[in-house]
């Protein structure tokens, strides 16, 4: 029994026809995973030739078995690195127009109440 959770396409779909896209695609994560050392020298080459013999994708079971996951988001780019080392401070990030003039307006709002409850009181 697989191991694939059932929307898989290599489950939910097994009789469909491996596209050349997803020849290539898993060729990279098997070459990824073989180059990290997630999988090794025999079964990289055994997954290679079923992954190149396989007809319909039900077949391509036994080459993603395994394997790690897709990733299937990206990273946001508020997270994102922008180079440097760990621990290095990174260059402050400027305030755009919008955020200058809100913060301005807020101010003079808070100043406009200071006033008028020193006046009133």
């Amino acid at each position: 029994m697989s191991n694939l959770p059932i929307s898989s396409p290599y489950r939910s779909t097994p009789n469909e026809p491996v596209s050349d896209a997803e020849r290539d695609q898993l060729s990279s994560r098997l070459n990824a995973a073989f180059t990290d050392g997630t999988i090794d020298a025999d079964a990289y080459q055994l997954r290679l030739d079923q992954l190149f013999a396989a007809q319909r994708m039900g077949e391509l079971v036994p080459v993603v078995e395994g394997l790690p996951p897709l990733q299937t988001y990206q990273s946001p780019a508020i997270v994102a690195s922008v180079g440097g080392r760990p621990g290095e401070l990174a260059e402050g990030r400027t305030g755009t127009n919008l955020t200058l003039v809100t913060v301005g307006a807020i101010a003079g709002v808070v100043l406009l109440i200071a006033i008028l409850l020193v006046v009133l009181l």
